[in-house]
């Protein structure tokens, strides 16, 4: 629970607000500790994550803690504690997971804390799971390839058979000798 004061100071208001106007636009998050991160690791990082139309952003757990509870997403306080960055994301929240997993690897500084995915709190092993999930454009594209696979298998098929009719006409239209 977020500690409010009877009594904001106009700065801690403002940045109140400028941490609901970064998370706003914003459908998933991932809470990661950044904790032992070089400058150009988180760099290298947000660039990767940049691809995927997604932020990574070093917050103030206080300031997002109440931003998020203003915008009715609760239950991610317990991701709020200790030095914390965010990778907020529009769509293809899984892939995401899958870069910063995948990153968490190379550079194990960066350690995953859990998510907001789909209006629900992922902690680490479910958010590692669902980053093993082929993407949203990954499965369009597998659909597509079983649908057009035996569409494919059926043309070639018909094709073979009009050349073969072809073939077969000349012959038969051959003069007997």
């Amino acid at each position: 629970m977020a500690i409010k004061a009877k009594k904001l100071q106009p700065a801690k208001t403002a940045a109140i607000e400028d941490a609901k106007k970064a998370l706003t636009g914003y459908n998933d998050f991932i809470f990661a500790d950044y904790r032992g991160l070089t400058v150009e690791q988180i760099t290298d990082l947000r660039k990767k994550l940049r691809e995927k139309d997604s932020q990574f952003k070093v917050v103030k757990n206080n300031f997002v803690r109440i931003a998020f509870e203003d915008l009715k997403i609760n239950n991610v306080a317990d991701y709020l504690k200790g030095p914390t960055a965010i990778a907020m994301v529009r769509e293809d929240s899984n892939e995401v997971a899958k870069i910063m997993f995948d990153f968490a690897k190379e550079v194990p500084a960066l350690s995953i804390k859990g998510a907001f995915v789909g209006k629900e709190v992922f902690d680490v092993a479910k958010i590692e799971a669902y980053s093993k999930v082929p993407g949203k454009k990954q499965l369009i594209a597998m659909l597509m390839s079983a649908i057009n696979g035996p569409a494919r298998q059926l043309a070639a098929t018909l094709q073979a058979y009009a050349e073969k009719k072809q073939q077969e006409a000349p012959a038969a239209d051959a003069p007997k000798a």
